[in-house]
């Protein structure tokens, strides 16, 4: 084989560089010249790809991204997609209120495709007939205002439960009360909700004397907030779909067992209940999933299938679990640290409803200020970094920035909850801050995007009003039924965020100890 001088191969390898350093910098120029957001500058193909990779968590890059470059909108370029990062609340009104029709639309991807049974739900699907069909079935026939009267006794019974659950693990203690998971109070109570309103059923097996969760509500519930770690989680199959197979940072097989262990409790259940009605063995429409079985398109024949039926109702699982779980956790951990802010929404619960009876729904209008606490627990922590992504259905600019069609758009929770233009001490928990000078009342959503809870729009949340009574109701039950202190070891809460998302680092651990008259409770056992 004929050898050529060293010189040569020298030769090529600079020939190559320039090559590689004229490609970089006409991707660079063309970028420059569509007037794109900021971003930093990735490879032609791959774009930012491996910067991901390299810095995990990817949100926490993003942000430290954007606040290098002192922007509150950035392009950062995966793959093929332009995703588009907001940390500012004008901008997020202009995607989300002004250009709400073009951004309506939700990424075609591996983590969205399994779970939503392959884009048949309503809340993760792109925009198209499927969507409008489900998003009706959602807004008509189950988070209706009627249906919400329907299954208010249903709620309530969890609502009890979760009192019972509590008060159990105290009754025994010393007079100085009893350490409570908060966390697996505020989680099950959570599921307990939605398995009663889907399944017409608080536990898949034979759940605990005590009122808590049994192994298998323990595995279920875990499951979905796996299932929601794993969602819209920077997936490299997500950005390069060819790479799915190889499944690189693992969020596939987390998905697909995760998604196997929920249906695992799911399917038989709903196999079961469309077997009883075709035998003739139900009469009555009890709980949701009674309702979807029985849809009946024009022709009389069944408006859903299964697969429809099942993957709704994990998406409807996932979807209520984990803002009123989460946001109840970190305010009981802020109050506990600022004993008058706790001292405060107690007195108000005392107020309103007195101590010789538990709060009810009736009873959440009028509490301003527990409300107020719940909504700055929203502002400082959310649920997760980013939104549930935006997609634009077709070219257009905000702000002077051009944003092509396909773009992800995320809206920042943390940046738009902590921007310090916005808010003053951003980083301190003060409930104060949502009250109005005519104590007027106060809700959990933000409608001028100051900051995002349910968010807004053609794909706002459609359950707001069930997601905000169980947010209050469970934190008006902890706040009302009991006293709250930190353990004895850790007289200040620890408020350190997990270094992988913005859940609590640790779960909650607290004093409880009951604070109504003693036959409030004991009715309860009855």
């Amino acid at each position: 084989m004929e050898k050529y001088p060293v010189s040569f191969y020298i030769a090529c390898i600079i020939l190559n560089l320039l090559l590689a350093v004229i490609i970089i910098f006409k991707w660079a120029v063309c970028r420059k010249r569509r007037s794109l957001p900021p971003g930093p500058i990735g490879l032609p193909i791959f774009g930012c790809l491996i910067q991901m990779i390299i810095n995990k968590p990817t949100f926490q890059w993003i942000h430290k991204v954007m606040d290098d470059m002192h922007t509150e909108i950035a392009c950062i370029i995966l793959g093929r997609v332009h995703v588009i990062s907001v940390t500012s609340p004008e901008l997020a009104r202009e995607f989300l209120k002004k250009q709400d029709i073009i951004f309506s639309s939700r990424p075609y991807c591996m983590s969205s495709r399994l779970s939503t049974n392959g884009y048949l739900t309503a809340i993760f699907s792109p925009m198209g007939d499927q969507w409008k069909k489900m998003r009706g079935v959602l807004a008509l026939h189950v988070l209706s205002p009627a249906k919400h009267r329907w299954l208010h006794d249903k709620r309530m019974e969890e609502a009890d439960n979760l009192v019972r659950y509590v008060y159990n693990q105290c009754k025994n203690s010393s007079e100085s009360g009893s350490l409570v998971n908060v966390r697996v109070a505020a989680r099950q109570y959570c599921g307990n909700v939605i398995r009663k309103l889907i399944f017409g059923k608080r536990y898949f097996g034979n759940g605990m004397e005590d009122g808590g969760p049994g192994i298998e509500e323990e595995e279920h519930v875990a499951a979905l907030f796996k299932i929601l770690s794993s969602l819209f989680a920077f997936s490299i199959a997500d950005y390069v779909p060819w790479l799915e197979l190889f499944d690189f940072d693992g969020h596939k097989g987390i998905l697909k067992k995760a998604i196997g262990s929920v249906s695992k409790f799911h399917d038989p259940e709903i196999h079961d209940r469309i077997q009883t009605w075709k035998k003739g063995m139900r009469a009555n429409e009890e709980d949701i999933l009674d309702v979807l079985v029985n849809l009946k398109d024009p022709k009389g024949a069944p408006l859903l299938t299964i697969e429809e039926i099942k993957g709704q109702i994990i998406e409807m699982m996932i979807a209520t679990v984990d803002n009123p779980s989460n946001a109840i956790e970190w305010a009981l951990a802020e109050m506990i640290n600022q004993p008058e802010i706790l001292k405060r929404a107690s007195a108000e619960l005392d107020l309103v409803v007195g101590r010789n009876r538990l709060v009810q729904e009736s009873d959440l209008n009028k509490l301003i200020y527990v409300k107020a606490c719940a909504k700055e627990a929203f502002r400082l922590h959310p649920i997760a970094p980013f939104n549930v992504p935006h997609v634009s259905m077709e070219d257009t600019t905000v702000a002077g920035y051009s944003i092509p069609k396909g773009s992800h758009v995320l809206l920042s929770r943390t940046g738009l909850g902590r921007n310090p233009r916005i808010w003053e001490e951003p980083l301190k928990y003060k409930p104060d801050r949502h009250l109005k000078d005519d104590a007027s009342e106060v809700v959990l959503v933000d409608s001028e995007l100051n900051m995002l809870s349910f968010s807004t729009g053609k794909r706002g949340c459609a359950g707001v009003v069930l997601g905000s009574t169980m947010t209050t109701m469970l934190f008006a039950r902890l706040l009302h039924g009991f006293t709250w202190n930190a353990p004895p070891d850790e007289p200040i809460i620890d408020l350190t965020e997990s270094k992988y998302d913005t859940l609590r680092a640790k779960p909650l651990f607290a004093v409880a100890k009951p604070r109504l008259s003693s036959n409030v409770y004991q009715q309860l056992q009855n």
